[in-house]
């Protein structure tokens, strides 16, 4: 970049000052009390995320049969609420009160409460109580989280801990969209939190037992040390889906990845640093943008224990910290997440992206077609391989953006080379930057990278490309 100049810097905009957006941040794991919410709401509200996922906490809101207490969740939603962020609740876990088994894990993790007609009751019961209670709040409920996996849906015994089978789920998914519509008409009920976005036949399964005609969209979650295949994954699915009948609605409720290699949980033991972080995080969530998905959201606010295997009584189970989260934190003796909770380079690539993805845009195929030309910056030739990844977008006010990065693999590999491309449409005065989104420096092409293009448009030569996405804008698409 040493060859730009600066021209200023994306200008991050506060939760309250966007009236809507794509952008979402995690706020779960508060059902088993493992951080202090008051200590991070002004933290995401400046980062300007506009969705934040909740779970709800069954075991938290009944402890007596037929008592259902919700202040410590209305506590949250309304801070939230009055900070100009959205709420969405995902339905979960279970309760000791119906099913035996959910007093033996830490949180009643994974426990579905689907073995007897009482287990039945209680849930629908206190499905239709949390929409009653929330209507007006919350729009969004996602059923289960993640049921595909194993420790996520725990039957009566552990010799079947292997996951819901489609059609059980289906089942279990349909019948709980049916109460919470019945408890409020206007609540979208979202389906399946699949875990594993390539088990097609998982979700083929599901839908021909009719979860389209109870839904009102899909969510699937996705942890991988590589985004390679996600775009064809995310439009695989949006095609199955219609070839079901239905053109519903994608939501990408949980992605991230640590920032350290000793955590536990998802992608554990992999090389990750907080840069490798920001990388992980931009490219995923710029991919889910691209690929149009309803809302996209990382994972999570703050470090802190993974909990999922957690056995009640023996709190060694469920010490296991994992650091997915934006912000930093300490640990107390129990497992709480304490300190100041510091943000982290990603908490400001996620400002940035919040910031320049901040009301309306969709995504546009632009007149963009990358060039090779001679580059005495590498001594060589332009990037030519075939791992760059783009996308176009546009707001409604006409400007444009373009996306661009080298998809080398984040764990073992780098990049910085040039690149060019011929932006065809674009008169040679028009406003054009090149945003880096890892920090949120916004670059002036000097007149040497710009030549005009006989017909309309603009050559650019031999601008910086990184493993990280860059942004390149034609007009005010992003705010300085």
């Amino acid at each position: 970049m040493e060859r730009l100049s600066i021209k200023g810097h994306i200008r991050p905009k506060s939760s309250d000052s966007i009236s809507h957006s794509k952008i979402g941040l995690g706020f779960e794991k508060l059902d088993r009390g493992v951080f202090d919410p008051n200590k991070a709401y002004d933290k995401i509200a400046a980062i300007g995320v506009k969705w934040i996922r909740l779970q709800s906490g069954w075991l938290r809101c009944e402890k007596e049969r037929g008592v259902y207490d919700f202040a410590w969740l209305d506590d949250i939603v309304d801070n939230l609420i009055k900070r100009g962020m959205r709420p969405w609740l995902n339905l979960s876990y279970g309760n000791p009160l119906y099913t035996p088994r959910a007093a033996v894990f830490f949180g009643a993790v994974g426990c579905p409460p689907i073995n007897s007609d009482d287990e039945w009751t209680g849930w629908l019961n206190y499905v239709k109580a949390i929409a009653t209670h929330f209507k007006g709040r919350i729009t969004h409920y996602e059923i289960w989280n993640e049921p595909d996996i194993g420790g996520r849906w725990r039957r009566a015994t552990p010799e079947e801990d292997k996951g819901a089978v489609a059609s059980e789920y289906a089942h279990f998914c349909n019948v709980t969209a049916d109460a919470l519509h019945e408890a409020d008409p206007d609540a979208k009920a979202l389906g399946f939190g699949i875990a594993y976005l390539h088990k097609l036949d998982y979700v083929n399964e599901g839908l021909s037992c009719g979860m389209l005609d109870h839904i009102d969209a899909i969510t699937f979650h996705s942890y991988s040390a590589s985004d390679e295949v996600r775009p064809e994954r995310i439009r695989d699915l949006k095609r199955l889906c219609r070839a079901h009948g239905r053109d519903i609605e994608i939501i990408q409720g949980e992605t991230g990845c640590q920032s350290r290699s000793d955590g536990s949980g998802a992608l554990k033991g992999m090389a990750w640093t907080p840069e490798k972080q920001v990388k992980h995080q931009l490219r995923n969530m710029i991919i889910d943008l691209g690929e149009d998905v309803g809302f996209t959201s990382y994972f999570s606010t703050v470090d802190m224990i993974e909990a999922l295997y957690g056995i009640v009584g023996d709190k060694a189970s469920y010490l296991d910290y994992g650091y997915f989260g934006v912000l930093g934190a300490e640990f107390d003796e129990n497992g709480v997440s304490t300190g100041d909770y510091t943000p982290k380079p990603s908490y400001y690539s996620l400002q940035t992206l919040a910031s320049v993805f901040a009301e309306d845009f969709e995504p546009a195929e632009l007149p963009i077609v990358r060039r090779v030309l001679k580059s005495g910056r590498v001594a060589g030739e332009d990037c030519q391989d075939r791992t760059v990844i783009t996308y176009g977008f546009r707001k409604p006010n006409g400007s444009r953006a373009f996306a661009y990065w080298n998809a080398v693999p984040i764990l073992t590999s780098t990049y910085e080379g040039t690149v060019s491309f011929a932006c065809y449409c674009v008169s040679d005065t028009e406003q054009i930057s090149l945003v880096d989104m890892s920090d949120g420096c916004v670059y002036a092409l000097p007149e040497s990278m710009v030549e005009p293009i006989p017909g309309g448009g603009v050559l650019l030569k031999s601008i910086p490309i990184t493993d990280s996405p860059m942004l390149l804008t034609f007009g005010d698409f992003a705010d300085m």
